[in-house]
């Protein structure tokens, strides 16, 4: 048994060595004062801010609420995103004529769109996230547009040779072969959405959430919150990345072959 228990820490310190390496320096360069403490606090008194929080409450309330409005977005951005991927993907004429709106608003950023959704959707929650989710569909219907038009021509004819129905075709060779590209797009979706609705919390008159709690405790100089704020939202985002990496390695498990 301590074999076993010496085996796993050794696994566990191995996997999180770049970890250790940072929280080391962090407190190397706190404990020494080399940057104001006032602006960089310790790592103990980060972590022990980030628990005391947990344990209030607080945090987990505005953690559930920004994780609440980043799946919202990601849900809309996927419904609006697939079909029109789907669509486009499927006749390049089309794509082609509408290649340069999709390079346009793609290539603007999506904080940059901020007024134009507080016009239509007013200060409140709704605006956070359609700003969130028009950014998130712009990565989910380009990377399916992206994946039909990429689908094997070879496998799409013989199937057809084969006099297989064209939905058949679709479901069976198109959508399956899409199905990486897909995945690609809904990874890059979800933690984009999420960066927009922190940005949307820190400015858009909102008075929960991790983006305003990390600028609020900015701006009264609780830096221990501050960090252990930034800590948990970056919990937040590894774990919905974890989360579609399992899902993806169980539903596409022939990608790359």
């Amino acid at each position: 048994m301590p074999k076993m228990n010496s085996k796993a820490l050794a696994s566990f310190l191995i996997a999180n060595v770049g970890t250790l390496i940072v929280i080391a320096i962090w407190w190397v360069v706190a404990s020494l004062e080399l940057i104001n403490p006032v602006l960089l606090p310790t790592p103990l008194e980060t972590f022990n801010s980030l628990f005391i929080s947990l344990f209030s409450g607080d945090l987990i309330r505005d953690f559930w609420l920004t994780l609440y409005r980043s799946l919202y977005a990601f849900v809309i951005a996927v419904v609006v995103g697939v079909p029109i991927g789907i669509l486009l993907g499927s006749n390049q004429k089309v794509y082609r004529s509408f290649e340069f709106l999709i390079d346009f608003f793609r290539s603007t950023p999506a904080t940059a769109m901020f007024p134009l959704f507080l016009v239509v959707f007013g200060i409140g929650d709704f605006s956070k996230i359609a700003v969130a989710a028009f950014a998130g569909a712009l990565i989910v219907f380009f990377n399916v547009a992206y994946g039909v038009m990429n689908t094997k021509k070879t496998r799409v004819m013989a199937a057809k040779a084969m006099g297989v129905p064209s939905w058949r075709i679709f479901v069976d060779v198109t959508f399956l072969e899409t199905l990486p590209q897909t995945f690609i797009g809904l990874r890059t979706s979800i933690s984009l959405t999420l960066v927009v609705i922190i940005v949307a919390e820190m400015f858009i008159g909102s008075t929960h959430g991790m983006g305003q709690r990390i600028i609020d405790s900015q701006q009264v100089f609780d830096m221990p919150q501050m960090y252990a704020s930034i800590i948990a939202t970056g919990v937040m985002g590894y774990a919905l990345n974890q989360i579609f990496l399992i899902i993806e390695d169980k539903f596409v498990h022939w990608k790359g072959r």
